[in-house]
C-alpha cells in the first residue's frame, strides 16, 4: 500500500497555490449571498408547479403557462446565482421585478382569477421580492460584484 501521508505538510511549494488561494477567496467572498440560492430555486420550483398543486389548470389556463414560465425563470436565476455568482448577483434586482410582476399578474394575465390563485401569486411574489432584496443588500454590502467578466477570465499565456 502506498504511503500518501508524507505530503501532509505545507502546500506553499505547490505550483498552483496562488490560483487555489484566489479561488478559495472568491468562494468564501460570496458565502452570505449563497444562502439565498436554495430558497430561490425552491420558490421557482413551487411557482412552476403551483397550477398543478392548487388545481387551477382548467379554470385559469393563461396563468398556468405564466406561472410555469416565471417559475422556470426564477429557477434559472437561482442556478445562475449558484454557478457563476460574480456575474449573476447584479441580476438580484431582476428577481424583485419578477416578484412584483407575480403579485400583479393574476389581474393582468388571468381572466377573473380565483381568490386562491391571487393569494398564491401574492405570497410567491412577495417571497421573491424579499429574497431579491436580501440578495441585493448582501451584494451591495460586499461592495457590488467581486469581479467583472473581463477580470474573471485568466490572461492568455
Amino acid at each position: 500500500m502506498a504511503d500518501v501521508s508524507r505530503s501532509r505538510g505545507d502546500i506553499t511549494t505547490h505550483p498552483d497555490v496562488t490560483e487555489m488561494r484566489d479561488r478559495y477567496a472568491r468562494v468564501l467572498g460570496g458565502h452570505d449571498v449563497a444562502l439565498v440560492d436554495g430558497p430561490v430555486f425552491l420558490l421557482g420550483l413551487y411557482c412552476a408547479a403551483s397550477p398543478w398543486i392548487l388545481h387551477y389548470t382548467t379554470s385559469q389556463p393563461p396563468l398556468v403557462t405564466h406561472n410555469l414560465i416565471i417559475g422556470i425563470a426564477l429557477g434559472a436565476l437561482a442556478l445562475g446565482f449558484t454557478t457563476t455568482p460574480s456575474r449573476m448577483y447584479g441580476l438580484s434586482w431582476a428577481m424583485c421585478a419578477i416578484g412584483t410582476w407575480l403579485i400583479i399578474s393574476p389581474w393582468i394575465v388571468g381572466t377573473d382569477p380565483d381568490a386562491g390563485v391571487v393569494v398564491n401569486n401574492i405570497i410567491v411574489g412577495a417571497l421573491a421580492v424579499v429574497l431579491g432584496v436580501v440578495c441585493a443588500a448582501a451584494t451591495m454590502r460586499r461592495g457590488g460584484t467581486s469581479r467583472s467578466y473581463r477580470d474573471a477570465t485568466p490572461p492568455m499565456a
